[in-house]
């Protein structure tokens, strides 16, 4: 709402015509009638001040009284609190969620809670998962990610390698979800109870560790939904149930929820009250398997929900699809989103996307969270294990995004076999139990424990927006300049984009944003190396080696 407040106004203008030695025996005048029809309104201390404000106004003897009247903080309070409204303007009122700082600064591990175990063959518990948190923790990792970790369907469940057929002993996808044993507000057996949850929960927060949850709408075949709300999904005249698509891709072990069901009211209120549960469980950030698949009216109405009671609860929005879909889901309120990051590898694509992300409106309602890997999603560039091109990515979206994950251990320990011709993991965990040896410490994770470090010690790089691209005339190196909001914290990144040969090129420093004088020099201070340099004019050499193909500079003036 708006509207022309003539009273304040007429204050400004008074302040200036005062400090310009102006008369303004006239204007005191005009100011003591915008006072008087306040007289009928205010409290009785603020009418015997306005009286005495209106008797100097008018009193020529008074003037030099009347002109600190004028000015005065008090009357201005007296304005502010009492205005006179004229030729009022209203606007449509807009729902602003105020988000906790994690909403724009946090840093992911996801893995899977079945393949903790030490010992090769076991299905791992929620125990297990305990004996992981140190290392995460010292890997400087604040988010733990798991995905659905609730009963898995024995109907038509799935094979290792997505095979249609499962064997004794296979374990099916964790998002077929719901069997004999409960669906989404029950715990898969073999984890262990939901005591075992909450203590992890528990164990994770006192390690500065926040747990999320898989929050995946859709069911198994034999999930207890189907049987008790069957009209809550999408029978074929045949008398079968439609099963999950995506063409050519088929889900024959989960069947989509059917949104256009008469029973709506008792399907979203189930959804909602699920998302409750596991919230008085003690989850305050959920991934949402896929949201682009489900109404918009839908999560609007869900979001604001859960946010009346649960202001804090965050969500990351796992939808690969269109920008407009994308951009849509955050508007509808969600926190987080995931982005096109892994697939953007040249300097070209990484500054138009980074540019399009921070410098349009997106900037104004969509939080990116950059992931190098996902369980779904083993990126050809990653493929090969070359260890340059993987400290390069998470280089890169540990600088360029103030939000970022990993699925590991896969991506420390560098595992990137793949289907021939696909991105997909070859004996990918989404169906089946692996081991690791968790103990294994390597040049990836001391690398990505440092960049996690210098993330949570330097203000640059805890929001995303606050990004400049700078010149530098090498095709293969990308440099950006980061700065906190008082740009007490200034960064100059640059990172070489070739994982297989020493690049060389000459950078230009952002002196003008810098306010450094052209030959007054800096010194920037490499925050993983430790090493200094002086610099003294604009343009400065750079040389990256594929062994540690980025610089971290903290600048110094």
């Amino acid at each position: 709402e708006g509207w022309i407040d003539y009273a304040l106004n007429w204050q400004h203008g008074m302040e200036r015509k005062i400090d310009a030695g102006q008369n303004v025996t006239s204007e005191l005048l005009e100011g003591a009638e915008l006072i008087k029809p306040l007289l009928n309104k205010v409290e009785k201390p603020e009418k015997e001040y306005l009286s005495n404000v209106v008797a100097a106004f008018e009193d020529a003897s008074r003037y030099e009284e009347a002109l600190s009247l004028a000015r005065s903080e008090e009357l201005h309070h007296v304005f502010y609190t009492y205005p006179e409204k004229f030729l009022v303007n209203s606007s449509k009122e807009l729902k602003v969620y105020v988000d906790r700082i994690k909403a724009r600064f946090s840093t992911w591990y996801e893995f899977f809670p079945r393949s903790a175990s030490n010992e090769p063959n076991v299905h791992g518990t929620f125990k297990d998962c305990e004996k992981r948190l140190e290392k995460i923790a010292r890997m400087g990792f604040d988010v733990l990610y798991f995905p659905p970790v609730h009963p898995i369907g024995e109907v038509n469940r799935k094979g290792k390698n997505n095979t249609t057929t499962a064997l004794e002993g296979d374990v099916g996808s964790c998002w077929g979800i719901g069997s004999q044993y409960g669906g989404h507000k029950d715990i898969h057996p073999q984890l262990g109870s939901l005591d075992d949850f909450k203590a992890l929960i528990k164990k994770a927060k006192a390690l500065n560790i926040e747990l999320a949850m898989d929050y995946a709408l859709q069911a198994a075949p034999d999930h207890p939904w189907v049987k008790s709300h069957p009209e809550w999904f999408k029978w074929r005249p045949d008398g079968t149930v439609q099963y999950a698509e995506n063409p050519p891709k088929k889900y024959q072990d989960i069947l989509p929820i059917y949104w256009e069901s008469k029973d709506y009211k008792n399907l979203w209120k189930e959804c909602l009250d699920t998302m409750l549960y596991w919230i008085d469980c003690g989850i305050n950030i959920f991934r949402v398997d896929n949201p682009h698949t489900k109404p918009f009216y839908f999560w609007n109405w869900m979001i604001s929900e859960v946010k009346k009671k649960h202001p804090d609860v965050l969500f990351l929005a796992e939808a690969f699809t269109k920008p407009k879909v994308m951009q849509q889901l955050a508007k509808q309120g969600y926190t987080q989103s995931y982005t096109y990051f892994t697939w953007r590898t040249s300097k070209h694509e990484l500054m138009e996307y980074v540019t399009e992300l921070t410098q349009t409106d997106q900037r104004d309602y969509m939080q990116p969270n950059f992931w190098p890997n996902t369980p779904d999603i083993n990126p050809y560039h990653l493929q090969g294990a070359n260890e340059s091109k993987f400290l390069q990515r998470y280089a890169l979206a540990a600088t360029l995004s103030s939000s970022i994950g990993i699925y590991g251990p896969v991506y420390e320990y560098m595992i990137s076999d793949a289907l021939p011709g696909r991105e997909e993991y070859l004996n990918s965990e989404k169906f089946q139990v692996t081991h690791y040896d968790w103990s294994i410490e390597n040049k990836m994770t001391t690398l990505i424990a440092r960049i996690n470090a210098i993330r949570h010690q330097n203000q640059a790089l805890q929001q995303t927006n606050n990004i400049k691209f700078c010149e530098i005339n090498n095709d293969n190196l990308l440099a950006f300049y980061k700065w906190n909001h008082d740009r007490s914290n200034e960064l100059l990144i640059v990172i070489s984009l070739d994982p297989y040969y020493a690049q060389q090129g000459t950078v230009q420093v952002p002196l003008y944003d810098l306010k450094v004088e052209t030959g007054r020099g800096i010194q920037v201070s490499d925050l993983i190396t430790g090493n200094s340099y002086h610099w003294h004019s604009e343009w400065n050499f750079i040389e990256l080696h594929p062994a540690l193909p980025f610089h971290i500079f903290k600048i110094n003036k």
